[in-house]
């Protein structure tokens, strides 16, 4: 299982890739695998702003809908529009082309709240 240690990780099996005050959010190797294959992604949150661990979209499976939790406070600033077109990117390349939203940190301490690469392992391999 692929699980890249500069990345951080929420207990809603989310990854976030911080460059600076711009967080990159995207589902688990671990996630997409659960859910199996993936034919829809909606993010309808694009320029608004909310508060960490609210709903931000959903991704639809063969066999289930589940929701997207933001991980840090922030305005969705960018959606990944290939996601439209080639949802299954998001299980064929979850760290890279199936990134789902960029996000505009407002409160950057709330980084401290997410896990480290080990820390998120051990929570799916509980």
């Amino acid at each position: 299982m692929n699980i890249p240690s500069e990345l951080k990780y929420t207990k809603d099996h989310e990854w976030v890739k911080l460059e600076g005050d711009v967080a990159t959010v995207g589902i688990t190797d671990f996630a997409q695998g659960e859910l199996g294959d993936i034919v829809y992604v909606e993010v309808d949150t694009l320029d608004e702003t909310l508060d960490a661990e609210e709903v931000f979209g959903t991704v639809e499976a063969v066999k289930t809908v589940s929701d997207l939790f933001l991980p840090l406070s922030g305005e969705i600033i960018e959606f990944n529009e290939a996601l439209e077109d080639e949802p299954e990117k998001v299980n064929t390349d979850p760290y890279g082309e199936g990134w789902m939203v960029k996000l505009k940190i407002s409160d950057t301490s709330e980084v401290e709240n997410l896990m480290s690469a080990e820390d998120y392992k051990a929570l799916i391999s509980g």
